[in-house]
């Protein structure tokens, strides 16, 4: 249990986000969860929109930092695909819910300027990789755009069937879909 204030409410709404979603979220819900005072959440956040939109953020630099971290710039595209996905994967299962977090509140209705720019940052990294695989040949010449939708949200339905207990997580189930998500990409 932290013992920051800010920490706590910070966790209490990322539960509270992504199991309820945005609109069903309140601030004393929030307030409740962390056991804050709810006066307590607008010392550090404006409102709901302002903690939403920190948080986001706060996931969304986890989440890249992870994948770009250790990236092999001098490995082949498979081993660079490889890298991705695996550091997804890692990130998805240390942060279950900020990885549902992102994908279930990636809404530029309540997202602000700054949270959309910090997504778009990460996702350019994807598709600089992207776009160097398809120029050597190796990745499919669909857009970027539509090969991170194919892969990236392969993975988000995946750790949803996981988190819901349809599906059991194994290492041989990640890397049976690693291969799909590959083949699915690229050039055949």
């Amino acid at each position: 249990m932290t013992t920051n204030k800010r920490e706590d409410i910070s966790l209490a709404a990322l539960n509270l986000f992504t199991e309820r979603g945005f609109d069903a979220t309140t601030v004393p819900m929030i307030a409740d969860t962390a056991k804050v005072g709810a006066g307590t959440i607008y010392r550090y956040f404006d409102n709901k929109e302002v903690l939403l939109n920190s948080l986001f953020q706060e996931c969304v630099e986890q989440f890249f930092q992870t994948i770009t971290q250790g990236f092999p710039e001098s490995g082949t595209v498979r081993q660079q695909f490889h890298h991705i996905f695996s550091q997804t994967i890692h990130f998805a299962k240390a942060n279950r819910e900020a990885f549902s977090f992102i994908d279930s509140h990636l809404n530029p209705r309540l997202l602000d300027d700054k949270s959309l720019k910090s997504f778009e940052v990460g996702m350019d990294f994807i598709r600089h990789f992207l776009v160097q695989g398809q120029q050597q040949g190796i990745i499919s010449l669909l857009p970027p755009n539509a090969l991170i939708s194919i892969f990236y949200g392969a993975l988000v339905k995946l750790f949803e069937t996981i988190r819901a207990e349809v599906l059991e997580e194994t290492d041989e189930l990640l890397a049976g879909v690693e291969e799909c998500c590959w083949n699915a990409i690229r050039v055949h």
